[in-house]
């Protein structure tokens, strides 16, 4: 395919972010190019099978107040379906697997009262952080130079408490606590709209998924698009111009540019060189917004066998590998299939089949020995991908924010940045990757305008 030598417009990444963005601009009626460096489109969503049934190996759940990725969900076609949560969730705690049928499990009362007491003190924080410009709330810099491990010890969370909060840290960053600032944590939760919905199934961020999966959403932006997008085309070098053009080079082509919209990870932004250099706040915060790793695994059964003994298939783990489930089954005549998610320090290194053992010895802590014998097994390891690693959004560590958090988005010279990073709202969500895109779309075309009237 032959990609134009020039357009209004460049997006680069083809992601939710960058299609959203080009699909707005064309509608807008500009000309836009997308350079995408995988051989797919989705970004961080992609969608594989097992045992004949879609499952996501990114971004994979939508729920409430999630207006944007559901308008364009429903926009576009793609159908959602509530994700089972009917019976007993489990929990595998201090070597002894419990249930229960709340957010929280059954702990001690003890217990109980020290994580309604942090989520508390969590929420309290809400009222110092400013999403738009969490660098300027009246707390911003103590925060920043906390990590949430140490704001826990310091307002005395206990051992429980601690270990409840590392398992949401795992799979919300994929990091560890001791990894990301308590401002950034603050500003993520206070933009999902708290705890709870940030936690939930029923009336929170895991209360749908997509039947055909989230790629399809994407798959079918770049249907309207069509041969705008270049498939392998990583963006090296982008060359800004005196005269206001921007020159966007990728390993197969040069495009001319009015504007460009970047929508990557803040982390790959290092990859690509920049003509003139950027200003050092930019680089430096590509080189202090890591990219967390979290991996995935997926078993499929002849039926949800969990489901006859009234289990919910959600379960939480203090131990790894599997530290969380859901089903995902398509219904109760089957298939069977249970999500987890793996911790990616002891999983990714492993060899296929042991960590194909070790996930599925996970599903059985819970689930018993039948777990152990799938018809199907797939599993994925975001921070071992060979191009753009790592996992399901930034994990941004202290004193980041408040140094570099004014360069995350502010345009410069026509550049324009966009992904889920970016957002104020469900942040690192696809919700708050497609409100990125609508952004960075208002953003250009504002830009192209004032300038076609200035000349």
């Amino acid at each position: 395919m032959s990609i134009p030598t020039s357009a209004d417009v460049v997006v680069v990444g083809a992601g939710f972010a960058g299609l959203t963005a080009a699909r707005r601009l064309v509608q807008l009626g500009y000309d836009v190019v997308v350079l995408e460096g995988r051989d797919r489109v989705g970004g961080r969503s992609s969608t594989a099978t097992i045992a004949g049934v879609p499952v996501d190996l990114g971004g994979t759940f939508v729920g409430p107040t999630q207006d944007a990725v559901l308008g364009l969900a429903a926009e576009l076609g793609c159908a959602t379906v509530p994700t089972y949560n009917r019976g007993k969730n489990l929990i595998r705690w201090h070597g002894r697997v419990r249930s229960y049928r709340s957010t929280i499990p059954r702990l001690s009362i003890i217990e109980l009262l020290d994580v309604s007491r942090i989520q508390w003190r969590f929420e309290r924080l809400f009222r110092h952080v400013d999403v738009a410009e969490p660098w300027n709330g009246s707390l911003a810099h103590k925060l920043d130079q906390y990590s949430m491990e140490r704001w826990l010890r310091y307002v005395h969370a206990n051992a429980s408490t601690r270990n409840l909060m590392a398992i949401m840290s795992r799979v919300t960053w994929g990091a560890e606590p001791d990894q990301v600032s308590m401002l950034h944590a603050v500003r993520y939760v206070k933009a999902a709209g708290g705890l709870t919905r940030l936690l939930d199934v029923e009336g929170g961020a895991q209360q749908d998924r997509l039947v055909e999966g989230t790629q399809q959403i994407a798959l079918r932006m770049a249907d309207e698009l069509g041969q705008r997008i270049a498939l392998d085309a990583p963006v090296q070098r982008i060359e800004r111009h005196s005269g206001g053009d921007i020159g966007v080079t990728f390993t197969t082509g040069h495009v001319r540019a009015r504007a460009v919209v970047i929508a990557i990870a803040p982390q790959h932004r290092g990859d690509i060189e920049f003509d003139p250099p950027l200003p050092p706040e930019y680089t430096e915060l590509a080189a202090r917004w890591p990219q967390g790793r979290l991996s995935k695994a997926y078993a499929a059964y002849d039926r949800p066998f969990w489901r006859a003994n009234g289990c919910s298939g959600e379960a939480l783990s203090d131990e790894g590998p599997v530290f969380i489930t859901f089903d995902v089954s398509p219904g109760d005549e089957g298939p069977g299939i249970l999500l987890g998610f793996t911790d990616a320090r002891t999983f990714d290194a492993l060899p296929p089949e042991q960590r194909r053992q070790r996930a599925l010895g996970g599903f059985a802590t819970f689930f018993g020995d039948a777990a152990r014998d799938p018809i199907d097994y797939l599993d994925h390891c975001w921070g071992t991908e060979a191009f753009a690693p790592g996992g399901p959004t930034a994990a941004v560590p202290p004193e980041a924010w408040t140094a570099y958090g004014p360069w995350l988005r502010k345009p410069i010279d026509g550049i324009h940045w966009a992904g889920t990073e970016t957002a104020d709202v469900w942040t690192g969500f696809l919700d708050g990757a497609v409100r990125s895109g609508q952004r960075a779309a208002t953003e250009v075309a504002e830009a192209l305008k004032s300038s076609a009237a200035a000349g």
